[in-house]
């Protein structure tokens, strides 16, 4: 068998990641903000992209607009202006004028009004606003505290001691290290470190610069002169009351069930973590990228929110205007711009599409959660999106991360209407999330006489056709932050 080198010519297929394509893949998981960030960063890279600033109006003035367009690109000289009377002024006036010569009566060296702007003037005699209309810039909870500091403490060392307190402050008001420490790192004794600290914890507001739970709420509670002996111990038993062991608390309190609810519903007012209110983060507000309706004939209209879709335009007239007097590496330039602003508004238009492919077929598989709520919601797992539209799993994965529809039920999130199956005693599955939600309804239902178990519930569950085992159903209600039987029926004993 004779070996050496030889030339062979051969076919296959094979899948190149272009640019391109990990584009369009990378845009297809992004939320809108992603995308609106991402579309951003683009307007500034590309010259040939714009913003499409016509996407907001009316169709008639779209019209007029595209009327006047050819008119504004036409050019005209200062002559022609000077012609058709719309330099009057400068016109006549000869280049070399002299214009810190000339008079101007009635202007402003003449004491007459400033002009600003656009029609504007210097007097403030018709501005309307009061000193109440400027907004205040919202104070940080250092400085705050830093301004009370001040209006207590005149000693220079006191003045010291809490200005490292309220350095060593944790975002929830707590200290992050031990008095001791402070004193010895400040070269001070323990007992005046101690003195300013409870002086400042009855700064506003109350329980800051506590060391933990019952240091804070005692400050709250001395405040409001509720600290007494059984409060206090009840303040040293936390975790009795965290494991709703209440007839344990109620002997060891010395007080009747009555006077313990009273004392929990005190506690419950209180503000565990009094240093959260600043410096808070604004809530962010989730914004739909699909708006559902009702039609009139009862069918379900979907349409993608025009809120979240970035609009871009190709600029293909600047393109075609500069590219014949420019040099071959300003060419080659501009046309690897062109294509990429093309396959840009080419995929966030395949990316809309996709969206709205697999939000109608989710919604039309969904039908019975959106009319009779989350006991109707079907068990769904990608493989059915994908075999109903015609994709692929990681491309239905990547359309529903990140994406949220606006229903008549609320906001939800894509990912939220698929969930597992559990297998029914009939034959039918049943959803996850539907039996969670049933698990709820039924310990939310119980009475202080009937506190159903995790046993009774697989019972009432298999009763309604549900196959589902016992840890199944203790997973699911620790998952929901609800406590056992044993807890649930020590809580409902004491009167409320």
């Amino acid at each position: 068998m004779a070996m050496g080198p030889r030339l062979d010519l051969r076919q296959s297929q094979t899948l190149v990641m272009t640019p391109q394509l990990r584009q369009a893949i990378k845009l297809l998981q992004f939320s809108n903000i992603e995308v609106s960030a991402f579309v951003e960063e683009e307007l500034e890279r590309n010259p040939l992209l714009e913003r499409d600033e016509r996407a907001d109006t009316p169709p008639a003035e779209r019209a007029a607009l595209d009327q006047l367009a050819p008119m504004a690109e036409t050019p005209a000289d200062s002559a022609t202006l000077a012609d058709a009377g719309t330099l009057p002024s400068q016109a006549a006036e000869p280049l070399d004028a002299v214009h810190a010569d000339s008079y101007d009566a009635g202007g402003p060296a003449d004491g007459g009004p400033l002009a600003y702007g656009r029609g504007g003037d210097g007097s403030f005699a018709d501005d309307e606003r009061s000193i109440e209309d400027m907004a205040e810039s919202p104070r940080s909870l250092r400085e705050h505290l830093g301004e009370q500091l001040r209006l207590n403490f005149a000693d220079p060392v006191d003045r010291l001691i809490g200005t490292h307190l309220i350095a060593l402050l944790s975002p929830a008001g707590r200290l992050t290290a031990e008095p001791a420490d402070i004193a010895a790192a400040m070269g001070l004794t323990l007992e005046r470190v101690e003195a300013v600290r409870a002086r400042m914890m009855r700064f506003d507001p109350v329980g800051m610069f506590a060391r933990g739970l019952a240091e804070c709420l005692a400050a709250q509670l001395a405040e409001r002169n509720r600290l007494d002996p059984a409060m206090a111990t009840l303040l040293d038993h936390l975790e009795l009351l965290a494991r709703r062991d209440l007839r344990r608390l109620m002997a060891v309190c010395g007080v009747d069930g009555e006077d313990l609810t009273e004392m929990i519903g005190e506690i419950r007012a209180l503000d565990p973590k009094p240093g959260a209110l600043f410096d808070a983060a604004p809530m962010q507000v989730v914004v739909p990228d699909l708006l559902m309706r009702a039609a009139p004939d009862g069918a379900w209209l979907l349409e993608l929110n025009p809120e979240t879709l970035p609009r871009v335009l190709v600029n293909e007239r600047f393109y075609a205007r500069v590219v014949p007097r420019a040099a071959k590496a300003e060419k080659t330039f501009l046309a690897e711009h062109l294509q990429s602003a093309n396959w840009l508004v080419k995929s966030l238009q395949q990316r809309a599409q996709t969206i709205l492919k697999v939000a109608a077929e989710v919604i039309r598989q969904q039908d019975g959660f959106l009319h009779h709520g989350v006991g109707h919601l079907r068990p769904l797992i990608l493989r059915d999106i994908a075999e109903a539209v015609e994709m692929h799993e990681s491309t239905v994965s990547r359309v529903t991360a990140n994406k949220y529809i606006a229903t008549p039920r609320g906001t939800f999130e894509l990912k939220y209407f698929f969930t597992t199956a559990i297998a029914g005693t009939g034959g039918e599955s049943h959803s996850a999330e539907a039996v969670r939600h049933r698990i709820r309804s039924m310990i939310g239902a119980e009475t202080p006489d009937d506190i159903l178990s995790d046993d009774a519930i697989v019972a009432a569950l298999r009763r309604e056709g549900v196959d589902i085992a016992r840890r199944t159903v203790a997973k699911y209600r620790e998952a929901l932050r609800i406590p056992n039987s044993v807890q649930r029926k020590r809580e409902k004993a004491v009167p409320a």
